[in-house]
């Protein structure tokens, strides 16, 4: 890690857009965010919001437009950029045979977490989610709502100066829906920029710097 230059979270997607074969998946569309921001990008399923998502974190290369972390174009394939996005898009990989626990203390030695206190900082957070008690369980022996509080404790788990996020709200409760809405300030109050894709209007209010409407495409 100490060869990789750690890139600003100045995220710029400048009329980026998406089309495979005739069908268009995303229109070109505009999000800009400085570090600290959090940006919420609205709209109507089918919008192209997740597809979005991929392209600013570099996940998925635009037919339209640019799109650039610290100034460096968004490109997983490029180490610098993979350092810099700490992404929930999709279903993240998990292991059949590794606890829970197990999981988060991979995520945060990976990421240069120290590796003689790495479980107590998984601990800590998966109790901040109130899912400690589930320390010593399987990812496959959850319920919906678990597994995603899960996926957020993967993505919390690790640095990055950018943080994306597709609906982090979906499948859970209103109180703990407020405490994803604490940890999401919490990190950009440290500089973190987010962007995330939301449904919630009380998230968004609570959160948001900024709204992009993404419009359908048709």
């Amino acid at each position: 890690m100490s060869t990789i230059t750690l890139l600003r979270g100045d995220v710029h997607a400048d009329k980026v857009g998406k089309t495979i074969d005739t069908t268009t998946l995303v229109l070109p569309t505009t999000v800009r965010a400085k570090p600290g921001q959090c940006v919420v990008l609205r709209g109507p399923n089918g919008s192209g919001k997740t597809t979005l998502l991929r392209m600013i974190g570099g996940l998925l290369e635009p037919t339209v437009g640019t799109a650039t972390i610290g100034g460096t174009t968004a490109d997983e394939r490029n180490p610098s950029v993979r350092a810099a996005v700490a992404a929930l898009i999709g279903t993240p990989t998990t292991y059949r045979d590794l606890t829970l626990i197990d999981h988060l203390v991979l995520v945060d030695s990976t990421w240069g977490g120290d590796p003689n206190t790495s479980d107590e900082r998984g601990l800590a957070l998966m109790a901040r989610l109130g899912i400690d008690h589930l320390h010593d369980r399987f990812p496959h022996e959850l319920s919906s709502g678990q597994e995603q509080l899960f996926r957020l404790a993967l993505t919390f788990s690790r640095p990055g100066s950018v943080l994306l996020l597709d609906e982090p709200e979906q499948r859970l409760d209103t109180t703990k829906r407020v405490t994803v809405t604490e940890l999401i300030r919490e990190r950009a109050r440290a500089g973190t920029t987010v962007v995330m894709a939301c449904h919630d209007p009380e998230m968004t209010e609570a959160l948001a710097h900024r709204v992009v409407d993404v419009a359908p495409a048709r």
